[in-house]
């Protein structure tokens, strides 16, 4: 689900970034929703939280371009 850039139009969500190996940190857009969600990985423990913006908000991609992804 979250491990793949490559995805069908069937899938909801989207990985738009990634960084690192051992330790990794994802963003995903939820396709429908637009919103935007902090996925990290840290040997066998993870953690997923809504990605917010400075003033406390979640952050919502109004347009997602599957194309890219």
């Amino acid at each position: 689900m979250f491990g793949n850039k490559k995805n069908s139009d069937g899938d909801r969500f989207i990985v738009t970034y990634q960084q690192g190996t051992l330790q990794q940190i994802k963003v995903i857009v939820d396709k429908k929703t637009g919103v935007n969600y902090l996925f990290t990985i840290n040997g066998y423990g993870g953690g997923l939280t809504v990605l917010l913006d400075r003033e406390g908000k979640p952050v919502i991609t109004s347009t997602v371009d599957n194309s890219s992804y």
